[in-house]
């Protein structure tokens, strides 16, 4: 499919038959898998001739992709309406690489008090020792209040919207706006918006995704990638992943690319049984409130429905102040669908206390424990049923014999 055919066909289509060779391999539906280190050249002058072009364009090593990659990182960039895509080993590497291309020693960078925990530690731990420093602001921040935050040696804003674990959704148009008129380069966390979120429409320079999430879908390969809207920003990206070293196995690009195929259908699914799990839960007397920026009145909704184009399965609720977290752990492990786990964006329901993981320094407190679900491909009338038998647990007093596999 060519890019001119691509633009007049909807996510699902193009989920369907980019990235694919057609008949030009054999006539096979799926793209064959190209694994290697070594690449051979017909001649020295040829040789010669590629060792000339910049790192970002040389074919020299195994290191720089095959096939296999380039057409998963195609896919992506065309979801994310970008330019150019490089693919990480995982999500955790396609935040750190950009972040460390785009930084340096003496440079200053702006984060969301909300971001996913392993980047905070990142920023607190190895650029604090490479020399860069990091400023967390409040994910609520308006541009008139993120502008005195911004000094002469800031590089990047950094943004999460809506934040993994609280759900806030940022203004990004009007922050991007602000970021750029003071030069500093826009990366943003685009993976709970995959299909409904265009960031570079919205003033972002970098998409960051983890591929692990919807893309792959099956919650069995670990991937990142980094999209980009011109050459400029494709250079800084792609000479980062060379120079660490970042290399995502073809095998697992392409199960993510055979993931793919199907997200748009999950993705359908899972939103609409999250908005329907959510909007039961907002009437639960045991739930303070629901942290689901698509429904309609929940904190964010105003900018989701200005930006967004949808939403997906994961989101929050913030029990009654008269539960305790130990009570929430009870109510966790009364559930028989959802497994206790990290991750999301798979085909099974999770679910996972938070309070321990939102850090908000300088924000108002959530008002409650807190726990985080994803929804997966369950029927959703199973789902609600057990979530109703593990509230009704919270009202029977625990005893020795309680237990997930009891």
């Amino acid at each position: 499919m060519t890019d001119e055919t691509s633009q007049k066909h909807r996510l699902a289509t193009r989920l369907s038959h980019g990235g694919r060779p057609g008949t030009k391999v054999h006539g096979f539906v799926n793209p064959p898998l190209h694994r290697g280190s070594t690449v051979l050249y017909e001649s020295m002058d040829q040789r010669r001739a590629f060792m000339r072009k910049r790192l970002d364009q040389a074919l020299t090593y195994g290191l720089q992709g095959s096939a296999t990659h380039h057409a998963l990182e195609d896919v992506i960039a065309d979801i994310e309406g970008g330019l150019r895509c490089q693919i990480f080993p995982t999500g955790l590497a396609a935040i750190t690489g950009p972040l460390l291309g785009y930084a340096g020693s003496g440079d200053h960078m702006l984060m969301p008090d909300s971001v996913y925990g392993p980047v905070r530690t990142f920023c607190d731990g190895m650029a604090r020792r490479l020399g860069i420093s990091t400023t967390y602001y409040a994910p609520e921040t308006t541009p008139e209040d993120l502008a005195p935050l911004i000094r002469p040696e800031t590089k990047i804003l950094y943004l999460e919207s809506p934040g993994s674990h609280s759900f806030e959704v940022q203004d990004v148009p009007a922050l991007a706006e602000v970021a750029h008129a003071k030069g500093l380069s826009v990366l943003m966390d685009n993976t709970w918006g995959i299909h409904a979120f265009q960031p570079f429409a919205h003033g972002v320079d970098v998409s960051l995704q983890a591929l692990t999430k919807y893309p792959v879908g099956h919650s069995d390969v670990l991937l990142g990638s980094a999209t980009v809207a011109d050459e400029t920003h494709w250079r800084r990206v792609r000479d980062a992943a060379l120079v660490l070293g970042f290399y995502a196995s073809p095998d697992d690009c392409w199960l993510a690319l055979r993931g793919l195929r199907t997200m748009a259908v999950r993705l359908a699914h899972q939103e609409q049984s999250g908005l329907t799990i959510a909007a039961w839960l907002r009437e639960r007397p045991e739930i303070l409130r629901v942290l689901h920026p698509a429904l309609p009145g929940a904190p964010g909704h105003d900018l989701w429905k200005r930006d967004f184009t949808g939403a997906c399965s994961l989101f929050g609720v913030v029990f009654d102040p008269r539960y305790t977290p130990e009570d929430t752990h009870r109510f966790v492990d009364a559930l028989t669908l959802f497994g206790i786990g990290a991750s999301w964006g798979g085909y099974e329901s999770l679910a996972l206390p938070t309070t321990g993981f939102v850090t908000r320094t300088g924000s108002s407190d959530l008002g409650g424990p807190a726990v985080r679900f994803h929804i997966g491909l369950e029927d959703t009338g199973d789902l609600i049923a057990d979530l109703e038998q593990a509230l009704h647990a919270l009202a029977t007093p625990p005893t020795v014999s309680d237990s997930r596999t009891a």
